[in-house]
């Protein structure tokens, strides 16, 4: 399995107004690719998530703390956190990687 930035985009452009699009699938991962416009609206998950941003700049906002981002940055969410991309342009795409089983991974004791 293998996608590219490119692909990933070309395939969301070509499917009109869509905000995402999925790239890859294997068990419980799902890796998309994520262009909102103007306003991030998203909601909770049920798994927990990575992302990591492609290009531009802006601020997430996670569990209530707010902190800036540019190309390259990685973001973990974990299952049901609220959050949500803010001030952010155009230019703004990332990849999301939702991963493990609903509700979110149970961390051991000894981690």
């Amino acid at each position: 399995m293998k996608s590219s930035v490119n692909d990933a985009l070309k395939k969301l452009s070509g499917n009109a107004g869509a905000l995402f699009f999925k790239v890859l699938e294997h068990g419980s991962m799902l890796v998309e690719i994520y262009r909102p416009v103007d306003k991030d609206e998203q909601t909770p998950h049920l798994q927990d998530e990575l992302y990591v941003v492609i290009c531009g700049t802006g601020e997430f906002l996670n569990a209530g703390a707010r902190s800036p981002f540019q190309a390259g940055d990685i973001f973990f969410v974990p299952a049901g956190i609220e959050h949500r991309f803010e001030n952010f342009g155009n230019d703004f795409a990332t990849w999301v990687i939702f991963y493990g089983p609903k509700g979110g991974e149970v961390l051991s004791s000894k981690s």
